[in-house]
């Protein structure tokens, strides 16, 4: 007996499953790319904040520097005439080795400054203790028909840090003020009897960058002490200030001493010997001026370098 063979059966009917799309859960992410997607987010904050906090502190310091600077613009008119150019006749009266630097530094005829805006580049020692040296980057305005000047820098700390400085003498008014970032102050000092005679002892022996402005008729008088150094004394309303004056070989000043001068430390002036060195004399407008110095104080236990530095810009108002 044969079997007959089965007919075709009909496909059976489609499941429910067979109209429902699978579920997809898509991998976890690893932990790592967690913490570098929120380290990406975090250093962008960061950047951000830096660039708002920067642009802010710098509004704010340009302002008050701005301040001070037409502070010591409004001082330049002079108080009664001055010659305008530079007379040999009037060094007969001088020390000799004040007459010798005189005659080298400046050319016969030669125009009085009446202003200078100037541009440097160095290093800052931040600590009295033990040296901490920052770079820094200032720019600076004098005025001599009345003494004044108006200094603005920038300290780089580490890690990254700003400060800001503005050192100024105007008016008669002498102040020292840093700020973190030009927002937070760090105490400085102004208006004192002694931060005015501090920043016009800085004016003074400054003047080496302007040195017609230590001529005995822009009111500076002279004193010999010995075949290498003179004492000169600058008088600007109640103050007068007295420096030593050391000449070098080739008659040029290279070192400059104050008694007068004090050191802000902790918020406190306290007296200190101070003293200015000076390097590398290159002729600017007709004048021969040092385009490197360094500034120390010199307490008992010792010399303290603080700042060192090169002029980058000098640009100087004269008469025509």
């Amino acid at each position: 007996m044969t079997s007959e063979p089965k007919p075709p059966q009909p496909d059976p009917s489609p499941a429910l499953s067979d109209y429902v799309v699978p579920s997809y859960a898509p991998p976890r992410p690893s932990k790592l790319l967690v913490v570098l997607k929120w380290a990406k987010i975090s250093v962008f904050t960061v950047i951000a904040l830096s660039l708002i906090v920067g642009l802010w502190g710098h509004s704010r310091w340009a302002k008050d520097t701005d301040a001070r600077l037409q502070a010591l613009e409004a001082t330049t008119q002079p108080a009664k005439l001055r010659p305008e150019r530079y007379d040999e006749a009037e060094l007969v009266a001088l020390p000799p080795v004040v007459q010798r630097y005189f005659s080298k530094v400046l050319k016969p005829n030669q125009p009085m400054v009446r202003r200078l805006y100037l541009e440097q580049k160095g290093t800052f020692n931040r600590s009295f203790q033990a040296a901490q040296w920052e770079p820094f980057a200032a720019r600076q305005r004098v005025s001599t028909n009345r003494p004044g000047f108006v200094w603005d820098a920038s300290i780089t700390m580490s890690p990254g840090i700003t400060v800001r400085v503005v050192d100024a003498y105007v008016a008669g008014v002498g102040s020292l003020q840093p700020s973190v970032f030009g927002l937070i102050d760090l105490g400085g000092s102004s208006g004192t009897v002694d931060m005015a005679r501090g920043e016009l002892i800085r004016y003074f022996a400054e003047a080496v960058w302007y040195p017609t402005a230590l001529l005995p008729n822009q009111g500076v008088q002279w004193k010999p002490l010995d075949d290498k150094s003179a004492q000169a004394t600058l008088t600007d309303g109640p103050l007068s200030v007295t420096l030593t004056f050391t000449f070098n070989a080739q008659g040029l000043v290279e070192r400059v001493n104050s008694a007068e001068r004090s050191a802000l430390l902790d918020g406190v002036m306290v007296p200190m010997p101070w003293e200015v060195r000076l390097f590398n004399y290159q002729t600017q407008s007709g004048m021969l001026v040092p385009m490197e110095a360094e500034v120390a104080w010199v307490p008992t236990t010792g010399r303290v370098p603080y700042w060192r530095g090169k002029v980058q810009k000098l640009d100087y108002d004269l008469p025509r």
